[in-house]
């Protein structure tokens, strides 16, 4: 797909972009080779290919799901206002 000046202003003023006249043909030459490029991938037969979650096969190492500190909820809430069964209580602001 071949875009030119006029295109571009029209996507710069879309955008709130302000570009001169030589920026304007330089970046529809630019757009055009992107939108060339998308057009290729486009028509490439993909019938076979399994989607991936990630190009690479590798697996995250996670550490053990094993609590590190110490349970300081009462002491933590021992400032607040209000609290309730271990939650916050504050005023209802959306009716």
């Amino acid at each position: 797909m071949s875009l030119d000046s006029s295109d571009v202003e029209k996507i710069a003023h879309l955008a709130r972009l302000a570009i001169t006249p030589e920026q304007s043909a330089h970046h529809a030459s630019a757009l055009s080779n992107i939108l060339d490029l998308v057009a290729q991938m486009d028509g490439v037969d993909t019938a076979g290919v399994q989607p991936m979650a990630h190009p690479l096969h590798m697996v995250q190492r996670l550490r053990p799901d094993q609590p590190t500190e110490t349970d300081q909820r009462a002491h933590l809430q021992a400032g607040a206002p209000l609290t309730e069964g271990g939650l916050y209580l504050v005023p209802k602001v959306i009716e």
